[in-house]
């Protein structure tokens, strides 16, 4: 329409991406898990447009972690074109699926070490 991809379908990506990655690398079953991801902040930088039929590539990584919460970083780019197209952030709370709250243990064990692996600046351990 305005030959160029509308604000929300960056969003959609964004949100794509990172539910494609907690299931397949963090046990996450979004249907049934006993926690689940609700995005509580979300923002984007564009900095140039991506239009039809142009294809989108996104890099995820993990900014940071906390103990039930998690802030995400997303980059659009253009297939074959150098530079980033745009930049989100999303945060996430993981919450019990039976109270909508998060737990009080925090996030399960194995969706923490699935995020750890693409955390930016990982805690260094002391020796």
């Amino acid at each position: 329409m305005y030959d160029h991809m509308n604000n929300s379908i960056y969003n959609f990506l964004y949100d794509s991406v990172i539910n494609t990655y907690l299931m397949q690398n963090c046990e996450l079953d979004p249907p049934t898990g006993s926690q689940y991801g609700m995005v509580v902040h979300s923002h984007n930088d564009y900095f140039s447009s991506i239009s039809f039929p142009a294809c989108a590539e996104l890099a995820l990584r993990v900014n940071k972690i906390g103990k039930s919460s998690v802030t995400y970083e997303i980059a659009l780019f253009e297939k074959s074109v150098e530079g980033v197209k745009s930049v989100g952030e999303f945060v996430q709370v993981f919450v019990d699926r039976a109270t909508g709250r998060p737990s009080a243990t925090g996030m399960k064990t194995t969706l923490r070490e699935g995020l750890e692996r693409i955390l930016v600046n990982p805690p260094t351990s002391k020796l």
